[in-house]
Formats: structure tokens, C-alpha cells, sequence
């Protein structure tokens, strides 16, 4: 029974957030924690019941040597009233004999009292960690969990800062503007190439038309 006890009483005091940065799956070491207290508790309750039998047994054996020394002192009564002292001596001896065995059973049962109500009390006990471990399992995963991600992030961002991820972003966004500078530039030249062909163009039509013009003029005076 003890056993039992000293087992749950360790598991209650062992350091949970201790597990907790050791285990890869905190919440399933939690759970099995848990599940391992429950098959324990169900062990311990079985054994106090046991001992509560026991206690139930003892006191039951008292009484009924009490009652055999009660019958045999009533043997002794009705043997003296028989005038039979060799008789009632002999009830007597055995009326002695179950008081002896009472008394026995009485010290027993009386430990065994004790014992039952030391237990009760620690099974209580136990219990009430039980169900204080089960409160505590969410929050402490929750807060492992959080614990995990800023821990992820703080490392993130300390190995970017080491790699220099920034500055080749920065780089990556120079060699773009670059680029794209270079596509406006090449752009704009085309765009003045074809604005000179047109340009081109319409002094040719109207160097035409200005010759033709001259051409009319010229026929109509003569």
C-alpha cells in the first residue's frame, strides 16, 4: 500500500516544466503522466479497500469472541447454579480464552482504524493532486508551447541577422531597380528612334508637297 503512495507521491513532485523542456511531445508526456497517476490512484483505492475489508473483518472476529466469552460465562453461571464447579471452571477457562482472543482482535482492530483513516486521508489527498494535474495540463502546454515559438522566432531572426539574408534582399532589390532603370532608359531611346522617323517623314510629304506647289504656280504664270 505504501508502495503506492510513495510512487504517486513522487510523480506529484516531480518537476513538470522539467519534462516538459526535455520532451519532444510535452503534451502526450503530460497525458501519460496523467494516465500513469489514474492507473496508480485505481490501484491505491483498491488497496484501501481492501484494508477497509480487513478493518471490517477484525472488528467482526472481536465482536463474535465477545459474544463466545459472554456464552461461556453464562455456561459458568448455569453450571455453579448446578452445583457443578468442575464444569463452570472449565467454562470459565474457555469464557477467559475468548476474552483473550477479544482483546487481541481489539488491538488489532483499533490499528487497523488507524491505518484505514492515515490512507483514506492520503488517497483524498492524492485525488485532489489529481485533479489539480488535470487543471494544469492545458495551461502548462499552452505556455511550453508559446515558450517554443518565441524560441523559434528568436532564432529565426538571429541566424537571418548572422546569414546576412537582409543585405542580400537588399542587394536582390538594387540589381531589380537597376534592371528595371535599364528597360526606361532603353525605353525612352526607342521612343525618341521612332518620334525622329516620324519626324522624318512628315519633312519629306511636305518638302513633296511644297515642290508641287512651286510646280502649279509655275504652269499657271506661263
Amino acid at each position: 500500500m505504501m508502495g503506492v503512495f510513495e510512487r504517486l507521491s513522487r510523480i506529484i513532485r516531480s518537476n513538470i516544466n522539467d519534462l516538459l523542456d526535455r520532451a519532444e511531445d510535452p503534451e502526450k508526456i503530460l497525458q501519460q503522466l496523467i494516465t500513469d497517476m489514474q492507473l496508480d490512484l485505481r490501484e491505491a483505492k483498491l488497496e484501501v479497500a481492501a484494508a477497509i475489508r480487513e478493518q471490517k473483518k477484525l472488528e467482526t472476529q472481536y465482536q463474535d469472541n465477545l459474544a463466545m466469552a459472554d456464552v461461556w460465562e453464562k455456561r459458568a453461571v448455569s453450571s455453579i447454579k448446578d452445583n457443578n464447579d468442575m464444569l463452570a471452571k472449565e467454562a470459565l477457562k474457555r469464557k477467559r480464552s475468548f476474552e483473550q482472543l477479544a482483546k487481541e482482535y481489539k488491538l488489532q482492530f483499533d490499528d487497523q482504524v488507524k491505518s484505514v483513516q492515515f490512507l483514506k486521508s492520503g488517497l483524498a489527498e492524492l485525488e485532489a493532486k489529481l485533479t489539480e494535474a488535470k487543471r494544469k495540463k492545458d495551461l502548462l502546454v499552452a505556455r511550453q508551447k508559446r515558450a517554443k515559438a518565441q524560441k523559434t522566432i528568436t532564432e529565426t531572426m538571429t541566424g537571418v541577422s548572422k546569414n546576412g539574408a537582409f543585405a542580400a534582399f537588399e542587394r536582390m532589390e538594387n540589381r531589380v531597380k537597376d534592371a528595371e532603370a535599364h528597360v526606361d532608359a532603353l525605353v525612352e531611346i526607342e521612343s525618341d528612334r521612332i518620334e525622329k522617323k516620324f519626324a522624318d517623314l512628315e519633312n519629306i510629304n511636305i518638302n513633296e508637297e511644297l515642290a508641287e506647289l512651286k510646280a502649279k504656280i509655275s504652269k499657271s504664270e506661263g
